[in-house]
């Protein structure tokens, strides 16, 4: 059994009895039957049955925000975003895969009568290793996919959202999806590691990049498909050119959105020196705007982080930015009262050789560091072992695109920041992870291509 607990008071919130190795290999070996007849099922029966996947999330919206809120410590507010933005991602992939898994001619010779024809099939049995920071979001970017294309999917939630990684398997049940077809493999570390050891077709994991590097490790001498959606330290900078007001309130929610527990969160800031000291002051009066408490509150804003061993990664941080000589303009510390709380942080006069601007945090807290010009601002943004996302403010879009072009990052944004779309291909580079999700390249992920050479006569 495993202990849900509430990040917010440490209250536990319920157990739940996790699967031992024995019922893993029995749960692929049933998978890897329920497959195939899952793939010969036609398109259109397993698009019917994501789509009453996605109107069961919506007519249970509420109650499934509740339960992620409970266990994630997710301001109830944001929980409910998390399930109305998994709506449309939903409705993009059943839009596009008869598309994707479309049989493409690439050549045809009526002389000779051959033809060259490209088909797609599925991988087979995969399996996703999935997040507790949005259970929802970076789940649905891949068993929807998976079993659109025909896929059985052996689905491994974390251990900090087990509640929510049932529901989502009850919720497919009930919409239509065979059992066997969607496993859902509740525990922690030690079933992931089980389920590796099995001969599977894939496998699709987002979390953090040392967990990321030993599944890859695990699962090398296999040779199948390895998607890794790792982490990020997220750079944005904002140029001389922009209204500091609005620019830092909306730098200030892409830092501190989900308690600042997102892989694309803003983790790091550079401002132009010309404007550096009105944005820092106007930022730091954003984030002293944002209500810390209750997360099922509808007017929190800050809730808890979801795992107490992180606020000794905070704490270590602050530590060692102030003993290199960063000030501390607001927060800085854990809340004393019960639960995982700590206090929304801005630091300045900051640099390279602090740990906040290179490693990541994960957590409410940010570096503002002032650059004297665009080149200086590039250099810095490129300095770092990961490449997720990063983002330029500035009202010159010419100015914005040269500047982005420069920058080893999988996604890139003008006057916007952490922000996800169906449509966009989502990829990371070195330690931010390999593989894509989203758009249609995301559909495609989940099948293998044949070459068919078919000659008449």
């Amino acid at each position: 059994m495993i202990e849900v607990v509430n990040p917010a008071d440490g209250s536990v919130v319920a157990a739940v009895e996790t699967v031992t190795p024995e019922q893993v290999k029995d749960a692929y070996e049933r998978a890897r039957v329920a497959q195939v007849e899952w793939s010969r099922t036609p398109l259109s029966e397993r698009v019917a049955c994501l789509s009453r996947f996605r109107s069961l999330v919506t007519e249970r919206r509420d109650e499934l925000a509740a339960t992620l809120t409970s266990e994630v410590g997710k301001p109830i507010t944001q929980a409910r975003n998390e399930l109305d933005g998994v709506v449309p991602r939903i409705d993009f992939f059943v839009d596009h895969v008869a598309g994707a898994l479309a049989e493409q001619v690439v050549f045809e010779d009526e002389v000779g009568g051959l033809r060259e024809v490209i088909s797609r099939e599925p991988l087979g049995v995969v399996v996703n290793i999935s997040a507790w920071n949005y259970p929802w979001f970076v789940g649905s970017n891949v068993f929807v996919p998976a079993l659109l294309t025909g896929n059985a999917v052996l689905y491994k939630p974390s251990e900090f959202a087990a509640l929510t990684g049932r529901a989502i398997a009850e919720l497919l049940w009930e919409a239509g999806v065979p059992c066997d077809v969607f496993n859902v493999l509740l525990g922690g570390g030690d079933v992931g590691a089980a389920v590796l050891e099995l001969p599977i077709d894939g496998v699709f994991f987002t979390g953090s990049y040392a967990t990321g590097r030993r599944i890859a490790e695990a699962v090398a001498a296999s040779l199948v498909p390895v998607q890794l959606e790792l982490g990020g330290k997220d750079p944005v900078y904002v140029a001389d050119d922009v209204d500091v007001a609005s620019v830092a309130a909306a730098v200030a929610d892409g830092a501190f959105y989900n308690t600042g527990q997102s892989c694309c969160s803003v983790e790091r800031i550079y401002v132009h020196c010309a404007i550096y000291d009105e944005f820092v002051e106007r930022f730091v009066d954003a984030v002293r705007g944002f209500v810390v408490g209750d997360p099922l509150d509808e007017r929190s804003y800050i809730g808890p982080l979801t795992r107490a061993a992180q606020l000794k990664v905070l704490e270590a941080q602050v530590a060692d930015a102030v003993a290199k000589g960063a000030t501390v303009r607001i927060g800085g510390h854990r809340l004393e009262q019960p639960g995982n709380w700590f206090a929304p942080t801005v630091l300045t006069e900051v640099d390279h050789t602090m740990t906040v601007m290179v490693d990541e945090s994960f957590g409410p807290i940010i570096g503002i560091q002032a650059v004297a010009s665009d080149d200086e601002a590039v250099r810095l943004m490129n300095d770092t072992r990961y490449g997720l996302t990063a983002g330029v403010y500035t009202s010159d879009e010419t100015r914005a695109r040269a500047i982005l072009a420069m920058i080893d990052v999988g996604s890139v944004y003008w006057n916007c920041c952490d922000r996800v779309s169906p449509r966009l291909p989502w990829s990371g580079r070195r330690h931010s992870g390999i593989g894509v999700t989203l758009s249609t390249l995301g559909l495609q992920a989940f099948t293998r291509p044949k070459a068919w050479h078919l000659r008449s006569g």
